[in-house]
């Protein structure tokens, strides 16, 4: 098996209100903050709640390599509403790229990580999420940037 989690993307942070998150990381010059891409780009999902994950706001920044992710769910229930509920703001994922989402999740599954959340876009770009909270502290991602 090739080790998936190899190339560390992103570290996503869950809030109740992006705007006074942003404005925080702002006050500590941590930015510029924009908008992720439109989840309408992702023409199939295996969720728990579809019409929940449509509601998420996404922001982001750029930080030498690494990317900042802020998340604030909407009032539906999805995993990020139930992480907020449960435990408060917090980190709920970290995100690896990978050149090939099959041939990783394949890797996955004989690691024996299960599927939790997964995503793609017409060209093949998305990601899947790792039930991997309870014996890894946090959500695994893995992600490959869609085709410009």
């Amino acid at each position: 098996m090739s080790p998936i989690f190899q190339q560390p993307h992103h570290i996503c942070i869950v809030v109740p209100d992006i705007a006074a998150a942003i404005r925080f990381y702002e006050s500590t010059g941590i930015g510029p903050w924009h908008d992720y891409p439109s989840l309408a780009e992702y023409t199939e999902l295996e969720m728990p709640n579809e019409a929940g994950f449509r509601q998420l706001i996404f922001k982001y920044c750029d930080l030498n390599g690494l990317q900042l992710q802020l998340c604030e769910p909407g009032p539906a229930d999805t995993p990020q509403r139930r992480f907020l509920e449960t435990k408060g703001p917090g980190v709920f994922h970290v995100g690896f790229s990978v050149e090939h989402l099959e041939t990783a999740e394949q890797s996955a599954k004989a690691a024996g990580l299960h599927k939790l959340m997964r995503g793609r876009r017409p060209d093949g770009s998305g990601f899947t999420y790792f039930d991997t909270a309870d014996r890894a502290g946090v959500i695994l991602e893995v992600r490959k940037a869609k085709t410009v």
